[in-house]
C-alpha cells in the first residue's frame, strides 16, 4: 500500500507564511496549475515515483523564470528562480484533502487520542531506552532484551505511582464469567475469581 502523506510538507506550510501548495489551483482536466497571482504553469510532468518505495507518485507543475522573476510576491512563494509545485494524482489528492479535513473534527481527535498514547509508549522505548539498536545478536537474544526492558519500564512506572491506603476495587467479571453466572454454570477453582 502506498503511503499518503496527510501533513503538508511544503516549506511555506511549515513556516506558516507565503504561498503553500494549497494556495495554488490545480486543474487536472487541463493539466495546469494557477498560482495565487493568476499565472498558469508552463509545464505538467509526471506522475513520477518518489524516492521512497512506499511513497505516492508525484506530479510536478513547473512555472517559467519569466513568470516568477517579475512577480512582486516571489520571495513569499519560492527562493528558487521559479516555482515548482508537486502534488499526488487526482484520486490521491482528493483523498488527502478529505483526510486533512477529517483531522480537524473533534471525533477524529478523540479517536487519535488513543493512538497518541500508544505512540508515546513506542517513542519512550525507541528514544528513552535505545530500542532501535539491539545489544545482542540473534532473534532470541533481541526478544529477551525487549522483554527485560519492558519489565524495567513497568517497574519504573509502578514505582512512580503514589502509595494509596485504600484497597483496589475488584475488576468487573469478564463477559465469559458473566455468561457462566447467568446460566448457573459453576466456575472451576483454578479460574480467576476477580469480580465475584
Amino acid at each position: 500500500m502506498r503511503r499518503l502523506y496527510t501533513v503538508n510538507p511544503t516549506r511555506q506550510h511549515r513556516l506558516g507564511e507565503g504561498f503553500g501548495r494549497d494556495d495554488f489551483h490545480i486543474d487536472f482536466d487541463r493539466r495546469q496549475v494557477t498560482c495565487p497571482n493568476g499565472q498558469v504553469s508552463a509545464g505538467w510532468h509526471g506522475p513520477y515515483p518518489t524516492s521512497e518505495p512506499a511513497g505516492a507518485p508525484l506530479i510536478v507543475a513547473r512555472f517559467a523564470k519569466s513568470q516568477c522573476q517579475p512577480c512582486p510576491d516571489r520571495t513569499r512563494c519560492t527562493s528558487a528562480p521559479a516555482r515548482n509545485v508537486g502534488f499526488p494524482p487526482r484520486e490521491l489528492r482528493d483523498l488527502q484533502l478529505r483526510v486533512r479535513a477529517e483531522q480537524q473534527t473533534p471525533e477524529w481527535k478523540a479517536r487519535y487520542a488513543l493512538r497518541s498514547g500508544v505512540e508515546g509508549a513506542v517513542n519512550e522505548f525507541a528514544h528513552g531506552h535505545g530500542m532501535r539498536r539491539c545489544r545482542y545478536r540473534g532473534q532470541p537474544k533481541a526478544h529477551l532484551q525487549h522483554v527485560l526492558t519492558a519489565i524495567a519500564v513497568n517497574i519504573e512506572r509502578l514505582s512512580g505511582q503514589p502509595a494509596t491506603e485504600e484497597s483496589p476495587t475488584p475488576r468487573p467479571p469478564t463477559a465469559f464469567q458473566t455468561y457462566l453466572d447467568q446460566h448457573g454454570i459453576s466456575r472451576s477453582k483454578s479460574w480467576r475469581t476477580l469480580g465475584t
